[in-house]
């Protein structure tokens, strides 16, 4: 009797137990200083241009070895520590002294003496912060003053958050401005903890960042889509903005989109959900997207060791609530509520996309750039669609959507459809 209990024990705790040995090493595994000193990273003044040094025209600062910047580059806010030691501007994995602002451009080949691809590398220059807001100021203006915001999640470097920002405008064809905000990640698998810590570590920045780009005359839409432990970071500075904004609605940050979200479930209906989605809010366009999997691996484990389930994982913590489900006929699969409100608003602020059934990949944690009719819905979603789209089911809930998995026979080319080149 007590070998079956035991056995039992070990298979409902066997994620736990398989994750043990990762948060040992994160535990254990602090990030280490370095043989240099922070201070003799940044000492040359590529690290912090003056104006006359990084205007709007003068974004070659940094890049070397046959990188360039393409005529349209894209945005950059990072709290990363730079290394202005050599030539080409590296960005690192520790803390930065202060935030600095940059351009960057899509990966870009490396060739080997013999001329053949031998890697991939990030076109990248730091800009004087003044010529930087000058500059975004007339970009968004010729595209109407719509901006995409890319908040990356957790085991990025500057080169894959980089990538990922790069496709993102690629796959939504996206007119605007595209910025990414970096904050130091280790983009390593065993230092989840440390991320954790960074990103809280990093909270002020960027919501002092939000709060600055927000409440820019010129800027009329801002489309905030975040990653994994990067909805960690999104959700508290928006709620920080719309008690500060001198736009009582900051009806501006109008479409927020929250890809595989590493956040615990019960505290975003409890209390993200009622702030940021304010009927008020909702009523001025204010919605946000979820993307969530039952096949997502990562924030199963993240489950496990924060002891509730993730908003993009829709897990039954209940198992009462699973239970009636299934004798409903019902998918087991507990998403979070929408907010409630005394005088409903006209229009609906939360929509949820479970991607179970089109899920790629091993872990599942990033559907939306790598399964194709994820990848689609998502980049209409960037474009502003919401409700009822082609490819989505209806479920029991009515703000909750499932996509459909294609006929076997009609299986999508995933890398084609998710990494398409700009139009």
């Amino acid at each position: 009797m007590m070998g079956g209990v035991l056995i039992a024990l070990v298979g409902r705790f066997r994620p736990l137990i398989l994750g043990l040995p990762l948060l040992a090493t994160a535990c254990i595994s602090p990030v280490d200083y370095g043989a240099i000193r922070h201070a003799d990273y940044v000492a040359n003044g590529r690290c912090n241009p003056a104006a006359s040094d990084a205007s709007p025209g003068n974004l070659t600062n940094g890049v070397t070895d046959g990188a360039t910047l393409p005529d349209k580059p894209f945005f950059v806010v990072t709290s990363r520590l730079p290394d202005c030691r050599n030539n080409a501007i590296k960005l690192l994995n520790h803390r930065a002294d202060k935030v600095r602002f940059g351009r960057f451009g899509a990966p870009q080949d490396v060739l080997n003496e013999k001329g053949k691809v031998d890697g991939q590398r990030i076109p990248f220059a730091i800009s004087n912060e003044a010529a930087w807001w000058t500059d975004l100021s007339e970009t968004m203006g010729n595209r109407e003053g719509r901006v995409l915001l890319y908040v990356h999640g957790y085991r990025e470097t500057f080169f894959s958050s980089s990538r990922d920002a790069a496709q993102i405008a690629r796959l939504s064809n996206f007119t605007g401005p595209v910025i990414q905000y970096s904050w130091p990640s280790q983009g390593q698998l065993l230092k989840y903890a440390v991320d954790e810590t960074n990103m809280y570590w990093d909270e002020r920045n960027f919501r002092k960042f939000l709060t600055k780009l927000a409440q820019q005359p010129w800027t009329k839409e801002i489309v905030l889509v975040s990653h994994s432990l990067g909805a960690r970071l999104v959700l508290p500075a928006v709620e920080f903005v719309d008690r500060n904004s001198s736009n009582a609605d900051s009806s501006n940050i109008s479409n927020i989109i929250l890809a595989s979200p590493d956040v615990d479930r019960q505290d975003f209906e409890r209390d993200i959900a009622e702030e940021i989605l304010s009927a008020r809010r909702v009523n001025n366009d204010r919605r946000i997207t979820v993307y969530a999997s039952a096949k997502d691996r990562a924030l199963s484990l993240s489950d496990d060791v924060h002891g509730y389930p993730r908003l993009g994982h829709p897990r039954c913590f209940d198992p009462f609530k699973a239970a009636e489900l299934k004798e409903k006929g019902l998918p087991e699969r507990c998403y979070a509520a929408k907010s409630e409100y005394d005088v409903p608003p006209e229009k609906s602020g939360l929509t949820i996309v479970d991607t179970t059934a089109v899920s790629q990949g091993r872990v599942g944690h990033g559907d939306y750039l790598r399964s194709a009719v994820a990848c689609q819905d998502f980049a209409a979603v960037v474009n502003g669609e919401r409700g009822a789209m082609n490819g989505r089911d209806p479920t029991h809930l009515s703000y909750v959507f499932a996509l459909a998995a294609p006929p076997k026979d009609e299986e999508p080319d995933h890398l084609a459809i998710c990494r398409r080149e700009r139009k």
